[in-house]
């Protein structure tokens, strides 16, 4: 057996020697014959290269279940947070949106800040690919909450995070916004070549709403009838957030820090404000920003129409609540959907953050 095995050792030596290849090999009659001879797993000194294609192959499939599997995490990962496998926890949210960056620009080599959509980002369709909300936040609220001299302790505790929306009666009771803010103090405010009344800057949002305003630009160029609400005068309602560090500058002598936050957090630079005519306002929609954020009514009266989302209809229920001149109300605008309508007859203006 031994001098057998030795012979086909010096046979394979000999093939390799005249650089036979495995097809010229296998077209022999005596190499055929000695295969039905030999079972095929004792004639492998030499065995048949299997083509390059079947590696490629393997690789390719490899490499799509990596993919898949990176591609799956952030949706598993939402999953087992909604149906509270995961704590509803900050950590776990800034978790899930740090796996959606490594998706989208490690894998995908997307820059998401410079990369353009291709097309505008409508807010029906937003709305359609939102994340679900985790529906302990408003499971059982059944209603706004009322509240003065609110310490950071209890705003903690009961408001900050938790998703319960809160009035504070006596936010405002130290500004002096109230006397200062109006339609003529804002176009007066703004240079005229800021970025923010072109709205060209993706830092600088306006929100139009039910007018035909283009930017910020148009709408300080409305007639003084209408900006004054004579009687008969379209009205109007529009927001849009400043990325004028001049201008936040100002706005910033008028308002302070709201003292119910707590001393470790900190408000988003970006102020929101909101101005409009009576019977107007918001529709019903829900935000896509970082954080929760506080909006301090400075003049006229707004109510608020709060909605559950969809996917917590049968845990939850609709609130309205109507703020005040003076009064801040503190709400997660990503986790309720939410319509305004300015009442009375005064100018409504509001001005608001985020906080974290």
């Amino acid at each position: 057996m031994e001098k057998a095995r030795q012979q086909f050792e010096d046979l394979a030596k000999k093939i390799d020697e005249l650089g036979l290849s495995p097809e010229t090999l296998s077209s022999l009659p005596s190499y055929q014959k000695l295969c039905t001879i030999i079972p095929s797993t004792h004639h492998h000194h030499h065995p048949v290269q299997r083509p390059r294609w079947h590696k490629l192959l393997a690789c390719t499939l490899m490499f799509g279940i990596v993919i898949v599997i990176a591609a799956l995490i952030p949706f598993i990962f939402m999953i087992m947070y909604e149906i509270k496998l995961l704590p509803d926890r900050p950590w776990i949210q800034g978790l899930h949106k740090e796996l959606t960056y490594v998706w989208l620009e490690d894998v995908m080599q997307l820059d998401i800040e410079d990369e353009e959509c291709i097309v505008n980002n409508l807010e029906e369709i937003q709305d359609m690919f939102r994340p679900p909300v985790n529906c302990s936040v408003c499971a059982n609220v059944t209603q706004v909450d009322r509240v003065e001299k609110l310490s950071s302790d209890d705003f903690v505790k009961y408001y900050a995070y938790s998703g319960h929306p809160v009035v504070i009666t006596d936010a405002t009771v130290n500004w002096t916004a109230n006397s200062h803010f109006t339609f003529n103090f804002f176009k007066s405010i703004y240079d005229k070549e800021s970025p923010v009344l072109d709205g060209e800057d993706e830092n600088c949002q306006f929100f139009p709403y039910k007018t035909k305003f283009e930017n910020l630009g148009e709408v300080f160029q409305m007639s003084a009838s209408r900006s004054m609400l004579t009687d008969g005068s379209d009205p109007w309602y529009i927001g849009w957030s400043n990325c004028d560090s001049t201008a936040a500058n100002i706005l910033r002598q008028y308002y302070q820090r709201p003292y119910f936050l707590p001393s470790n957090s900190e408000s988003s630079k970006t102020d929101w404000i909101f101005m409009g005519s009576p019977g107007y306002g918001a529709p019903l929609h829900i935000d896509d920003v970082e954080f929760a954020s506080w909006q301090a009514q400075i003049k006229g009266t707004k109510k608020w129409l709060l909605e559950p989302p969809p996917e917590c209809y049968l845990q939850c229920q609709s609130l309205e609540v109507t703020v005040y001149p003076g009064e801040i109300i503190v709400l997660d605008t990503n986790k309720w959907f939410h319509a305004t309508l300015i009442l009375g007859e005064e100018l409504s203006v509001v001005i608001g953050s985020e906080y974290d």
